[in-house]
């Protein structure tokens, strides 16, 4: 920094003391003046790093650290007419898989400037419509959902404000907003087709709660359309619905067995379910694969080391959390339109799942 830059801002500071305010709150002309550059190239670094070289940015950023510049929200709000914030409501942070999508899409968004402001609707609408009337109510530029299973409430609000909306983790022909997901009935459908293959005839599922929940409404649609493609019977007594915790898999799979020709092989709404299930079979003395076979969903990281290791599905959830923050900065930018897309959700055989016995 000049001499001068130093005088000047020194001069600041001796001014705010003669008159009672003993706190120095610098401003983007101290910035400017400290960094050697133009008011125009600091507000660029801050509003828009992306139109600012790698060299001004690294100068600027270093002055605004050294200085503790911390910029007016409400200024540049009215500024740009933009919060340089965006929401995300989300069923649940306990499971993973939710919390690897929100870490990408959150990471996305810091590198360009915004900030995110997360909910959990906890699986109920009533939160989650409160959720979405804050968040729009605090001027988020754009919204985050999962899934397509909303209150007539949500949609209204998204609507009459007018905010760029994505969904995540859905899949469906001319959704409502723009979906960045995969297909889970299709993703069943290879499940069942797999167990099948190996021979299996008796087929349940422990699947997610459906009401409310579109996901884990296909996934079991996957598996009971597939059933009955092949012939076999598709029996109430071999579904059940349970929360996702470890407990419900437990739970599940002792509901199962209870009834008479029980399954060879269980599909679960998710990898907690799943591991649930594995448990519940171990202390019951049943082997797996050699007894009972046991797909899950998600692909959680611990899946590849449980023993045996998971045959599960690989839900993409960082991939789709950048690229739906990607799809929303974009948007927000220059008015790209945000386009829908499919990712694909992989079958990941590994040790459990065999031949019936």
């Amino acid at each position: 920094m000049t001499a001068a830059g130093r005088t000047g801002i020194s001069a600041r500071r001796a001014r705010r003391r003669r008159h009672n305010h003993p706190v120095f709150k610098p401003t983007v002309e101290d910035i400017a003046v400290a960094a050697g550059v133009s008011t125009a190239t600091v507000s660029r670094v801050l509003n828009k790093p992306d139109s600012v070289s790698q060299f001004l940015r690294d100068k600027v950023r270093a002055e605004v650290t050294r200085l503790g510049y911390l910029p007016s929200g409400a200024a540049r709000a009215l500024a740009s007419n933009r919060s340089h914030t965006a929401g995300a409501v989300i069923p649940t942070l306990n499971n993973a898989i939710f919390a690897t999508a929100v870490a990408a899409f959150e990471a996305a968004l810091t590198n360009n400037g915004y900030t995110m402001l997360v909910t959990v609707s906890s699986y109920d609408h009533i939160h989650e419509i409160a959720h979405v009337r804050r968040l729009i109510e605090r001027g988020v530029d754009a919204l985050m959902l999962v899934g397509l299973d909303h209150h007539d409430d949500v949609w209204r609000l998204i609507e009459s404000s007018k905010c760029p909306a994505v969904a995540i983790w859905g899949h469906q022909d001319n959704p409502p907003i723009p979906c960045l997901g995969f297909d889970n009935a299709a993703a069943t459908c290879g499940v069942v087709d797999h167990l099948v293959g190996l021979g299996h005839r008796r087929v349940g599922m422990v699947a997610g709660v459906t009401e409310g929940n579109d996901r884990a409404r296909a996934r079991r649609q996957g598996v009971e359309e597939t059933l009955r493609r092949h012939g076999l019977v598709c029996t109430s007594r071999r579904f059940v619905e349970k929360p996702y915790s470890h407990q419900d898999g437990r739970d599940g799979l002792s509901e199962l067995l209870a009834h008479g020709e029980p399954p060879t092989a269980i599909v679960c709404g998710n990898d907690v379910l799943a591991m649930g299930v594995m448990f519940e079979a171990r202390d019951r003395g049943l082997s797996i694969p050699g007894d009972l076979s046991v797909v899950g969903f998600d692909n959680l990281p611990i899946t590849e080391h449980l023993s045996p290791a998971l045959t599960t599905i690989d839900v993409p959830s960082a991939a789709i959390g950048t690229a739906t923050a990607e799809a929303i900065l974009h948007h927000l930018a220059d008015g790209t339109p945000i386009a829908s897309r499919v990712f694909p959700a992989p079958f990941l055989l590994r040790q459990t799942t065999a031949a019936p016995a």
